[in-house]
């Protein structure tokens, strides 16, 4: 067990110092670290979980209460350590703990599936898993849960100990509107195994939650349930699309694997696995995520950018596990000379060197750099920038200074809007979210201080303006 807290303590630390350095870096963005700071800091002061920055980028105001866009009621469990320190670092560090706190679980059910040695090599794989890094390199996000949720889920119902299964499956549910639909696919999984009406039930409730989410839950609290619809080439509905799939199931599947780029984040997700992953009913749990991500029709979910892999990677391993278990049991009916050690330890340590050889292509790479710890004359302008603006007033921030700003002040993404805040910090050189163009921002700046803003500070780039 002390090897085991090693690899824990140590996936922590590196998931800290990456999302940290990115942070005192200024390369953390408002949009998300910011909406979730203002978000989990509602819940601290017992109040609503508003998002004042995500309410007016929606055009919803700044009383917006962010579980309207989604449905991630979870997150309160983080409030307690907005006590100990207020500010988005926590939500970072916590992110770490939280993915390094999957390994434990997968650790025992890879244990009990191929054995002791496999088991250390399969965590090491999902410690330097490129899905996990791409998560800890964006913000932090509601899918900071879901590896442990999910290890806890798959390895307690391999043990036998169906009521703590229960408690992860309804902890899962919290984390966001769509979980729901990844709890039908575990029951879908759980009925494969022999309990028919156990695995009936959690496809009941992950459907009757998912419903309610989006057409209760959601609107409850000033939200829009068709925000995230984006599957309007297959249909307006999810019955629309339903009847789609039985109709014309060729061009949904075409729909599945078209653009290339599919089938690239595809061959991602389950090469570490050595495509193992695919011979176990446990891909059951991971297909409706897979579904709902490939059926769309935004482009940014179907990469391997951002975080959206990490809810599935635990798992695709926990099948690869699997899997592996089932292939080598066939293959010794064949060739009862092979040592199930032996294969199970060859496939363990296949899938380990898989996840190290990725790890240059991914954002861990960053950490042996050392220009990814160098601060330049920029992030000591932005430092200064965000010095000059006083506590407890209401400020428009370019996105990368947004969090150093939110623990003491009501933050707004700063855009191509009229302005609605006294002060602003501005960046004029930087390409930045939403924007995109410098030039326009540099317009942006001469026509805020034609509206009356004075220069506070300018630097680098970076103005603060403000107007009484």
């Amino acid at each position: 067990m002390i090897a085991l807290t090693a690899v824990v303590l140590a996936a922590t630390g590196v998931y800290c110092l990456l999302g940290l350095v990115r942070f005192y870096m200024y390369r953390a963005t408002s949009m998300d670290l910011t909406l979730f700071d203002q978000m989990v800091r509602g819940f601290a002061s017992f109040s609503a979980p508003t998002s004042p920055l995500r309410g007016e980028t929606l055009d919803r105001g700044m009383d917006f209460v962010q579980l309207g866009e989604h449905f991630s009621p979870i997150l309160a469990v983080l409030a307690p350590l907005y006590w100990l320190h207020d500010g988005p670092e926590t939500l970072i560090v916590a992110q770490a703990v939280l993915f390094a706190l999957a390994i434990p679980p997968l650790w025992l059910f890879t244990r009990r599936v191929l054995g002791t040695s496999p088991a250390y090599l399969v965590v090491v794989a999902y410690a330097v898993s490129w899905p996990v890094a791409q998560a800890v390199n964006f913000d932090f996000h509601e899918v900071a849960f879901a590896p442990l949720l999910t290890a806890v889920m798959i390895e307690r119902f391999s043990a036998g100990r169906y009521t703590t299964t229960a408690l992860a499956a309804a902890a899962l549910l919290l984390v966001k509107e769509d979980m729901g639909l990844m709890v039908v696919g575990f029951g879908g999984y759980v009925a494969l195994q022999g309990r028919r009406h156990t695995g009936i039930m959690y496809m009941g409730i992950g459907m009757l939650y998912t419903g309610f989410a989006r057409s209760i839950f959601i609107p409850s609290v000033g939200g829009d349930p068709g925000m995230y619809w984006a599957y309007s080439q297959l249909g307006s509905s999810v019955s629309a699309v339903a009847v789609k799939a039985l109709t014309d199931p060729l061009s949904v599947l075409g729909t599945f694997f078209s653009p290339q780029i599919k089938v690239d984040t595809l061959a991602f997700l389950l090469w570490p696995a050595l495509l193992t992953c695919l011979f176990s009913p446990l891909m059951l749990m991971a297909l409706p995520h897979l579904l709902e991500r490939m059926l769309s029709d935004r482009a940014h979910w179907w990469v391997t950018d951002f975080h959206h892999s990490a809810f599935t990677v635990i798992i695709l391993l926990c099948a690869g596990v699997d899997g592996a278990s089932r292939l080598i049991r066939w293959s010794r009916r064949r060739r009862p000379d092979l040592s199930e050690r032996t294969a199970s330890l060859m496939w363990a340590a296949g899938a380990c060197a898989i996840s190290l050889t990725l790890v240059p292509r991914f954002p861990f790479d960053q950490l042996i750099r050392p220009d990814f710890y160098e601060k330049h004359p920029d992030v000591a302008a932005a430092e200064q920038a965000v010095a000059a603006v006083p506590s407890g007033v209401v400020v428009e921030a370019v996105n990368h200074v947004g969090p150093h700003l939110s623990a003491r002040t009501t933050v707004l993404l700063w855009e191509d809007k009229p302005p609605k805040a006294p002060w602003i910090v501005a960046d004029a050189v930087r390409g930045a979210f939403p924007w995109g163009s410098p030039t326009r921002q540099q317009e942006r700046v001469d026509e805020l201080i034609g509206l009356g803003y004075q220069v506070v500070f300018k630097s680098e780039g970076y103005v603060v303006l403000h107007r009484g």
